[in-house]
């Protein structure tokens, strides 16, 4: 309280000075100034003169007569100037006009304040009233231990709330109490089994207690990627998995799938680009790469009899082919360095997309063709349905994930083995 009246004192002190000493000065320095100026203007006036006679502009005897004039108007300026010591002394007018405003300024701001202002500072709980808005906005370790403890307690009367479960595994993730996170995960993840995103930061957590994400981890890596193929931290979990395990063509995989739906600038990406250079140089990996196929299982003896014909049928679809185009219409809306993406998804079921190339704009028109070679995860193939749809998306944030103003174009469903398709890009994205 002490302060703010402190500061508010200042503040009208101030604001007095700035109107009452003009009032108070009297006119002498608008005098000296109009003076100074006159004076100036007249010694200008003289030195023009001067060049004027020198360059032979002027005669003599002309020169010498408008002199005389000049330095008697410097005269007269200078008696005309506002007078002498009595100058400096403030009208009545002023001092009137000071003595009203010195008084009612103050006035004026006390009555503002109490009218607008709050009053509860001056009251004798401000002190505590300002503490108490301190504590609520105390973000320190030991106030965040507190409040997951109170949410802690909730809960344990509220069992089925999965989000207050994951909130408080968050809370705890955040403070490095991992196993005490691990537990809420647990919770969190038996109400709700199929959220890619509890289930990979479940893993995380996991890992991060045992210092290891064999076993367990790995396990719910697999599901975050089964329930969501594109899960960015299950990705990096499962590259990371692989490349602790040696398995470093599989490593790359992942982290190429990650890449795509990452911000290309990022420094995630720029650290994804770091390890996927790491695991090819262990590897003696060259050239792109694609998830492996998962490991065949023995087939059922009802199975193995069945026709060669059937067996045929079972097998992984052939490539589909054909060309994009960009609509002359668009033309001028895409730049050559854009990023253009052509991949394939299911006409009916998950819009992952199951096959993907990533090419740039200055590429139109650009021949393409889509397999289970290029398959974003061995369990989310082209030829695990029975019609495809080839999209393309043009993009200037080079993002994957769609974007208001990006251009794209789709094909119709699609057979296996389908060639000579064309897809043109002829929308935009609102």
């Amino acid at each position: 309280m002490i302060a703010f009246v402190s500061i508010a004192a200042a503040m009208v002190v101030a604001a007095l000075a700035w109107v009452l000493v003009p009032l108070l000065r009297g006119p002498r320095a608008e005098g000296v100034v109009r003076e100074a100026s006159n004076v100036a203007i007249l010694r200008d006036q003289l030195a023009e003169l001067d060049n004027d006679v020198a360059s032979g502009i002027v005669q003599r005897e002309q020169y010498d007569q408008s002199r005389r004039e000049l330095e008697q108007r410097v005269l007269e300026e200078s008696k005309a100037a506002p007078g002498g010591a009595a100058s400096g002394v403030p009208s009545s007018a002023g001092a009137w006009t000071a003595a009203i405003l010195g008084g009612a300024l103050p006035i004026a701001a006390m009555l503002l304040y109490l009218t607008l202002g709050s009053h509860q500072a001056f009251g004798p709980g401000a002190a505590a009233a300002s503490g108490a808005g301190d504590a609520k906005h105390d973000t320190s370790p030991q106030k965040i231990s507190e409040m997951a403890a109170g949410l802690a307690a909730r809960l344990e009367k509220e069992p089925d709330n999965a989000s207050g479960w994951s909130t408080l595994a968050h809370t705890y993730y955040s403070l490095k109490r991992f196993p005490e996170a691990v537990a809420a995960y647990e919770r969190a993840a038996a109400l709700l089994p199929e959220d890619a995103d509890l289930l990979a930061d479940y893993a995380d957590a996991l890992g991060a207690a045992t210092n290891s994400l064999d076993g367990k981890p790995a396990e719910l890596v697999k599901r975050a990627l089964k329930a969501n193929p594109g899960q960015w931290k299950a990705l990096a979990l499962a590259g990371t998995i692989a490349f602790n395990g040696k398995q470093y063509r599989q490593a790359v995989g992942y982290w190429e799938q990650l890449k795509v739906v990452l911000p290309p600038e990022s420094e995630m990406a720029q650290s994804v680009d770091a390890n996927i250079a790491e695991a090819k140089e262990l590897g003696g990996i060259t050239g792109a790469t694609a998830l492996p196929a998962p490991a065949a299982t023995k087939a059922p003896a009802a199975v193995a009899a069945a026709p060669a014909a059937s067996a045929a049928s079972a097998a992984p679809g052939a490539a589909i082919t054909g060309t994009v185009t960009l609509s002359p219409a668009l033309a001028k809306s895409a730049a050559p360095d854009d990023t253009l993406f052509i991949f394939a998804r299911a006409a009916q079921g998950p819009k992952f997309p199951l096959a993907i190339l990533r090419k740039q704009v200055k590429d139109l028109p650009v021949r393409f063709s889509l397999d289970d070679s290029m398959a974003m995860s061995p369990d989310m193939k082209m030829s695990n349905f029975a019609e495809i749809v080839v999209a393309v998306r043009i993009s200037k944030s080079g993002n994957a994930v769609p974007q208001s103003g990006d251009l794209e174009g789709a094909s119709k469903p699609l057979k296996q083995g389908t060639s000579g398709v064309a897809v043109v890009i002829d929308s935009a994205r609102p």
